[in-house]
């Protein structure tokens, strides 16, 4: 098939701008820096401020053993009688604090789904997850409940912060699913109004354990 010279003409200047860089105009607005103003205050206090915003509970803890006690608080208040986790580490790491709330029960009977996470990020409010964690990918969002323990060190500013440390994590092969959790499932689509709970938990709870 011949091939006219108009498309032909149109295809070498494909080749060439795909094989020849254009400088970019305004290097200066590429995001090379971040577009929000560094926090003020402790990345403790922004992140609570803005989780609290988003309807998630926030709870500070100093050690493992003030994180059994709020824990032990939170299910005699909310009356959660089956505790689902599947990260062995976790469960070991409260089981030393005497901690015995996990029933032995599957994920689509739970009351209440506990995990850890990859990271926090305080601007936003949001728990980073992964399908690398040893929760996978379900296990935060199909229970109707999620508690999540989290560490003052995991704390970072922003997002570009958050995946630059999941880079350095995962240096070789980042996670098929990385994933920004902020606050509890909510939407807006029928009608304008917020219904919470819809597609993923209804609470969401951040126990912050300082390290």
């Amino acid at each position: 098939m011949k091939v006219s010279s108009a498309k032909e003409n149109i295809l070498k200047k494909i080749r060439q701008a795909l094989s020849e860089s254009t400088p970019i105009p305004f290097p200066q607005s590429e995001g090379n820096a971040s577009v929000f103003h560094p926090s003020r205050q402790d990345l403790e206090v922004e992140f609570a401020e803005q989780f609290a915003k988003l309807q998630g509970k926030f709870i500070f803890c100093v050690d493992h053993a003030e994180l059994v006690s709020q824990l032990n608080a939170l299910i005699a208040t909310q009356g959660l009688k089956k505790l689902y986790c599947r990260e062995e580490k976790l469960r070991e790491t409260l089981k030393a604090q005497a901690f015995d709330g996990f029933a032995d029960v599957g994920l689509a009977d739970c009351d209440a789904a506990v995990t850890t996470c990859e990271g926090l990020v305080a601007r936003t409010g949001s728990i980073i997850l992964s399908s690398a964690g040893r929760s996978g990918r379900t296990v935060s969002v199909y229970a109707p409940v999620h508690i999540c323990v989290a560490y003052t060190d995991q704390l970072v500013y922003d997002v570009r912060d958050g995946l630059v440390g999941m880079k350095e994590k995962y240096p070789q092969q980042l996670p098929s699913l990385i994933s920004f959790a902020t606050g509890p499932s909510r939407t807006a689509d029928i009608e304008k109004t917020l219904v919470v709970g819809v597609h993923g938990p209804k609470e969401v709870y951040l126990f912050l354990v300082d390290s």
